[in-house]
Order: C-alpha cells, then sequence, then structure tokens
C-alpha cells in the first residue's frame, strides 16, 4: 500500500511482529460508520457453515478511510496495468457494503 511519507527530517519505523506477518485471510468486508470513524470487519465466510466470525476490526478516522480508499485505487491501478483487468464476476453482489436507497438518509 502507498504510504503518506512523513515530513522531511521525520523518520517512522514501522514493525511488523511475526503474527501479524502471516496476515488473516477475509473474503468479506462489512463496512459501517458514524460521522466520526468508520469500521471495517473483517471476516471469512465458508460454502455451507451458516456463520461469520470477525477476525480483524479496524476503526479509523474518516480522513484515514478516504486516504486508504485513495491508496487502494493506485495499488489496483499499478495491478492492473502490470497484470490486467481484475474481473468481477458478481457485480450485483454487495459484500461487506449496501448502497443506501435513494431516499434512505445516511447518518
Amino acid at each position: 500500500m502507498n504510504q503518506v511519507k512523513p515530513p522531511k527530517g521525520q523518520q517512522v519505523n514501522i514493525e511488523l511482529g511475526e503474527k501479524e506477518a502471516e496476515g488473516i485471510y477475509s473474503n468479506l468486508a462489512i463496512i459501517t460508520h458514524s460521522p466520526a470513524e468508520f469500521i471495517i470487519d473483517f471476516t471469512r465466510v465458508v460454502p455451507g457453515v451458516p456463520k461469520a466470525k470477525v477476525y480483524s476490526r479496524i476503526i479509523s478516522t474518516p480522513q484515514h478511510a478516504k486516504m486508504l480508499l485513495k491508496a487502494l485505487k493506485e495499488n489496483i491501478d499499478k495491478f492492473e496495468a502490470r497484470f490486467g483487468e481484475i474481473k468481477i464476476d458478481t457485480p450485483n453482489q454487495h459484500f461487506g457494503f449496501v448502497p443506501p436507497k435513494t431516499d434512505e438518509k445516511v447518518n
């Protein structure tokens, strides 16, 4: 992911622990928000199992959520330029995000 460069002269050291380096597989993200924060719950749905467990929850400010969106877009564009378009087989399914109805008011 692209990272925002810290101001000149300031260096940020990021530590990646052994457990975090293994990563967690998720095939469903549930996104909710309030005026102050965005919450992304990363879950895993397994065929034939009626229950999904949240494996990780990220809570972020709206500004950081938008910066993440921008960084993801830039990286997807770079990926597709190198490897080709990422195809989405189910364009009408909304995994983890259901757009509001036209007359529905969102927080």
